[in-house]
């Protein structure tokens, strides 16, 4: 049996779009071993995943260097055939190199990556888009029957059934945050998004989703619009709840962000609002029932970078406001 370790430490969407390559590999390899180490909250994404034997959770937000020497006591115990490295930093080629593991795989942008057995292009041409998920499968596709499977998330029963209660009648998601300001469509954009919805859909349910950090954003939606149905789920949900409650929805609005990727994993519809970034970049929906709306006005500055900025380089943000609201 061969034993792997993937390594992918980034953010949420990062981690769901792993799942990717981790199911293709499983499913082309079925004895394999495959363990996986994210950043301590993100390990709840891969719960319940068949695919999954072990999964490490590495807290980056304290005593980070004596968690690496932690992790790496770990890994080390395990004696890996093969640790394949997802990300880009050097904090995680440090473990891929010193994991003790008999190959190793990355891609040619980890600054430790000059150590690695075999390294691999991680290239974003916009002349030839490629989705994140098959840039990942270039690191295992000599291993695999060439089929890229779709990202799967797994929430459990007991996620399904805290969301019952809220799919009662027919309803829509609304994800309007996001770390970035340039990817976050406009507040009054969702405003004008949800009041029409309701004019057109008076006896549908709109929930808005979100961690706690988004209370804020959507008590002040809630505040602002007139709609009765409105519901603000901000801070009461998980992540593998709030896919429960997405895979069933008439249609789930989001921005460039995490949310965007739980419904790729769930199969569920998705209108994603690409502001300063753009599909072309890898990281478009993946659901069979997908939608992306962008500005139609030409604009030089868009895309203006690959993960956002906190304002608009140029003061104006015309990429987000220039987006015109349709809920078709």
């Amino acid at each position: 049996m061969k034993k792997i370790l993937i390594i992918q430490t980034a953010f949420v969407g990062d981690v769901i779009l792993s799942t990717s390559l981790i199911s293709s590999l499983k499913k082309s390899n079925p004895t394999w071993q495959i363990d996986v180490l994210v950043r301590k909250g993100n390990e709840s994404l891969l719960q319940n995943n068949p695919a999954i034997n072990l999964i490490y959770a590495w807290d980056k937000s304290k005593n980070k260097i004596a968690g690496i020497y932690k992790i790496l006591k770990q890994i080390r115990r395990e004696k890996y055939d093969l640790i394949i490295n997802l990300q880009r930093f050097a904090s995680s080629g440090i473990m891929t190199v010193l994991g003790g593991a008999k190959e190793t795989r990355g891609f040619s942008k980890n600054p430790l990556s000059l150590f690695f057995t075999k390294k691999y292009t991680h290239q974003i041409d916009l002349t030839q888009p490629l989705h994140e998920t098959a840039r990942n499968f270039t690191i295992v596709a000599d291993l695999c029957d060439g089929i890229i499977q779709r990202p799967t998330l797994y929430p459990t029963n007991k996620d399904y059934e805290k969301t019952e209660k809220w799919k009662l009648k027919n309803y829509i998601c609304v994800a309007p945050a996001s770390i970035w300001f340039t990817k976050q469509l406009p507040f009054q954009k969702w405003i004008e998004l949800i009041q029409k919805y309701h004019t057109q859909y008076p006896s549908h349910a709109i929930y808005i989703l979100g961690g706690n950090s988004d209370i804020e954003l959507g008590n002040k939606i809630s505040a602002t619009v007139n709609c009765d149905t409105l519901l603000n789920l901000c801070g009461q949900l998980s992540f593998m709840q709030s896919a429960s409650l997405m895979k069933d929805a008439q249609m789930n609005f989001v921005n460039d962000s995490g949310p965007l990727h739980i419904c790729s994993a769930m199969n569920a519809p998705v209108t994603a609002f690409f502001c300063s970034t753009t599909p072309d970049f890898g990281f478009g929906p993946l659901s069979d029932n997908s939608r992306i709306v962008e500005t139609k006005e030409f604009l030089d500055c868009k895309p203006c970078g690959l993960h956002g900025y906190k304002s608009c380089p140029k003061a104006h943000f015309d990429c987000g406001k220039g987006i015109q609201i349709d809920i078709q």
